[in-house]
Protein backbone atom coordinates (compact mmCIF):
# COMPACT_ATOMS: atom_id res chain seq x y z
CA UNK A 1 0.00 0.00 0.00
CA UNK A 2 1.17 3.72 -0.74
CA UNK A 3 2.02 6.30 1.30
CA UNK A 4 -1.03 8.23 0.19
CA UNK A 5 -3.24 5.08 0.27
CA UNK A 6 -2.46 4.77 4.05
CA UNK A 7 -3.21 8.56 4.86
CA UNK A 8 -6.28 8.66 3.17
CA UNK A 9 -7.26 5.38 5.12
CA UNK A 10 -6.16 6.38 8.44
CA UNK A 11 -8.71 9.28 7.83
CA UNK A 12 -11.90 7.46 6.72
CA UNK A 13 -13.93 6.33 9.60
CA UNK A 14 -16.17 3.31 9.54
CA UNK A 15 -19.80 4.12 10.84
CA UNK A 16 -21.51 0.84 11.58
CA UNK A 17 -25.47 0.31 10.65
CA UNK A 18 -25.51 3.89 8.92
CA UNK A 19 -27.81 4.86 7.17
CA UNK A 20 -29.43 1.24 8.05
CA UNK A 21 -28.68 -1.88 9.79
CA UNK A 22 -26.29 -3.61 7.90
CA UNK A 23 -24.60 -1.28 6.43
CA UNK A 24 -20.81 0.06 7.11
CA UNK A 25 -20.87 3.84 5.95
CA UNK A 26 -17.63 5.30 5.01
CA UNK A 27 -17.54 8.41 6.71
CA UNK A 28 -15.08 10.89 4.63
CA UNK A 29 -15.40 14.00 7.25
CA UNK A 30 -12.44 13.18 9.20
CA UNK A 31 -10.37 13.09 5.68
CA UNK A 32 -11.52 16.78 5.08
CA UNK A 33 -10.58 17.79 8.41
CA UNK A 34 -7.18 17.18 8.31
CA UNK A 35 -5.30 19.61 6.25
CA UNK A 36 -2.67 17.46 4.83
CA UNK A 37 -4.98 14.26 3.95
CA UNK A 38 -7.34 16.84 2.13
CA UNK A 39 -4.39 18.82 0.35
CA UNK A 40 -3.00 15.04 -0.43
CA UNK A 41 -6.77 14.03 -1.62
CA UNK A 42 -6.50 16.83 -3.82
CA UNK A 43 -2.97 16.77 -5.46
CA UNK A 44 -3.48 13.23 -6.38
CA UNK A 45 -7.02 14.11 -8.24
CA UNK A 46 -5.65 16.79 -9.73
CA UNK A 47 -2.85 14.85 -11.33
CA UNK A 48 -5.33 12.53 -12.42
CA UNK A 49 -7.24 15.40 -13.82
CA UNK A 50 -3.72 16.77 -15.86
CA UNK A 51 -2.84 12.82 -17.00
CA UNK A 52 -5.94 12.95 -18.80
CA UNK A 53 -5.98 16.20 -20.20
CA UNK A 54 -9.53 17.62 -18.77
CA UNK A 55 -10.37 20.91 -19.23
CA UNK A 56 -13.50 20.77 -17.04
CA UNK A 57 -14.12 19.29 -13.61
CA UNK A 58 -17.56 17.67 -12.96
CA UNK A 59 -18.28 17.11 -9.34
CA UNK A 60 -21.59 14.66 -8.31
CA UNK A 61 -23.88 16.07 -5.84
CA UNK A 62 -22.93 16.22 -2.60
CA UNK A 63 -19.43 14.91 -1.68
CA UNK A 64 -17.91 15.32 -5.24
CA UNK A 65 -18.53 19.12 -5.07
CA UNK A 66 -16.30 19.10 -2.09
CA UNK A 67 -13.74 17.17 -3.60
CA UNK A 68 -14.24 18.36 -7.31
CA UNK A 69 -13.80 22.20 -6.59
CA UNK A 70 -10.34 22.06 -5.03
CA UNK A 71 -8.99 19.84 -8.01
CA UNK A 72 -10.11 22.06 -10.58
CA UNK A 73 -8.63 25.06 -8.63
CA UNK A 74 -5.61 22.98 -8.56
CA UNK A 75 -5.52 21.54 -12.04
CA UNK A 76 -6.46 25.30 -13.29
CA UNK A 77 -9.70 24.15 -14.85
CA UNK A 78 -13.59 24.61 -14.59
CA UNK A 79 -15.63 22.97 -12.31
CA UNK A 80 -19.16 21.85 -13.23
CA UNK A 81 -21.65 21.24 -10.64
CA UNK A 82 -23.77 18.17 -11.08
CA UNK A 83 -27.00 18.30 -9.30
CA UNK A 84 -30.35 16.41 -8.28
CA UNK A 85 -32.59 17.40 -10.72
CA UNK A 86 -35.01 20.44 -9.69
CA UNK A 87 -31.64 22.60 -7.86
CA UNK A 88 -30.50 24.14 -10.55
CA UNK A 89 -31.78 27.75 -12.54
CA UNK A 90 -32.33 28.16 -16.00
CA UNK A 91 -31.97 25.99 -18.74
CA UNK A 92 -30.69 22.38 -18.05
CA UNK A 93 -30.40 18.46 -19.66
CA UNK A 94 -31.46 15.85 -17.60
CA UNK A 95 -30.67 12.58 -16.99
CA UNK A 96 -32.69 9.77 -15.20
CA UNK A 97 -31.13 6.46 -13.85
CA UNK A 98 -32.24 3.49 -12.43
CA UNK A 99 -31.52 3.20 -8.22
CA UNK A 100 -31.51 0.04 -6.13
CA UNK A 101 -35.11 0.84 -5.03
CA UNK A 102 -36.77 3.50 -7.82
CA UNK A 103 -34.97 6.12 -9.58
CA UNK A 104 -33.54 9.50 -9.65
CA UNK A 105 -32.46 11.94 -11.64
CA UNK A 106 -29.48 14.65 -11.98
CA UNK A 107 -28.80 17.90 -14.07
CA UNK A 108 -26.26 20.25 -15.28
CA UNK A 109 -26.44 23.71 -16.86
CA UNK A 110 -26.69 23.07 -20.61
CA UNK A 111 -24.60 26.03 -21.10
CA UNK A 112 -21.37 25.18 -19.04
CA UNK A 113 -20.09 22.59 -21.56
CA UNK A 114 -18.58 23.02 -25.18
CA UNK A 115 -17.94 20.63 -27.56
CA UNK A 116 -14.29 20.98 -27.19
CA UNK A 117 -14.26 20.60 -23.11
CA UNK A 118 -12.52 16.82 -21.91
CA UNK A 119 -14.31 16.49 -18.57
CA UNK A 120 -12.99 14.42 -15.55
CA UNK A 121 -15.99 13.46 -13.16
CA UNK A 122 -14.93 13.51 -9.67
CA UNK A 123 -16.83 11.86 -6.93
CA UNK A 124 -16.14 10.42 -3.52
CA UNK A 125 -17.22 7.01 -4.19
CA UNK A 126 -17.86 4.39 -6.62
CA UNK A 127 -20.48 1.82 -5.44
CA UNK A 128 -23.18 0.74 -7.66
CA UNK A 129 -21.76 3.17 -10.19
CA UNK A 130 -25.62 4.62 -11.55
CA UNK A 131 -25.09 8.07 -10.77
CA UNK A 132 -21.56 8.22 -12.25
CA UNK A 133 -23.12 6.07 -15.88
CA UNK A 134 -25.76 9.11 -15.77
CA UNK A 135 -23.25 11.76 -15.27
CA UNK A 136 -21.31 10.30 -17.81
CA UNK A 137 -24.19 10.22 -20.24
CA UNK A 138 -25.15 13.51 -19.48
CA UNK A 139 -22.05 15.20 -19.95
CA UNK A 140 -21.95 13.31 -23.34
CA UNK A 141 -25.63 15.04 -24.21
CA UNK A 142 -24.09 17.99 -23.28
CA UNK A 143 -21.63 17.72 -26.75
CA UNK A 144 -18.26 17.47 -24.26
CA UNK A 145 -15.96 14.32 -24.41
CA UNK A 146 -15.45 12.10 -21.34
CA UNK A 147 -11.82 11.98 -19.75
CA UNK A 148 -12.27 10.05 -17.07
CA UNK A 149 -13.65 9.22 -14.15
CA UNK A 150 -12.11 9.90 -10.92
CA UNK A 151 -13.23 8.77 -6.91
CA UNK A 152 -11.59 8.70 -3.69
CA UNK A 153 -12.82 4.97 -3.21
CA UNK A 154 -14.45 2.62 -4.91
CA UNK A 155 -16.47 -0.17 -2.91
CA UNK A 156 -15.64 -3.14 -4.77
CA UNK A 157 -18.16 -5.38 -3.61
CA UNK A 158 -20.80 -3.56 -5.18
CA UNK A 159 -19.92 -3.81 -8.69
CA UNK A 160 -20.16 -0.19 -9.77
CA UNK A 161 -16.63 -0.60 -12.46
CA UNK A 162 -18.62 -3.44 -14.45
CA UNK A 163 -21.77 -1.03 -14.51
CA UNK A 164 -19.35 2.52 -15.04
CA UNK A 165 -16.57 0.73 -17.64
CA UNK A 166 -18.76 0.63 -20.52
CA UNK A 167 -20.04 4.09 -20.43
CA UNK A 168 -16.66 5.62 -20.52
CA UNK A 169 -16.28 3.88 -23.73
CA UNK A 170 -11.93 3.51 -22.78
CA UNK A 171 -11.50 6.20 -20.46
CA UNK A 172 -9.86 5.58 -17.70
CA UNK A 173 -11.23 5.13 -14.36
CA UNK A 174 -9.45 5.98 -11.20
CA UNK A 175 -10.09 4.75 -8.03
CA UNK A 176 -7.28 5.88 -4.94
CA UNK A 177 -8.78 3.09 -2.52
CA UNK A 178 -10.73 0.00 -3.52
CA UNK A 179 -12.37 -1.22 0.00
Amino acid sequence: MTDISELLLSKIRDVADYPEPGVMFKDITPLLADPAAFTALTDALAEVADRTGATKVVGLEARGFILGAPVAVRAGVGFVPVRKAGKLPGATLSQAYDLEYGSAEIEIHAEDLRGSDRVLVVDDVLATGGTAEASIQLIRRAGAQVSGLAVLMELGFLSGRARVEPALAGAPLTSLLTV
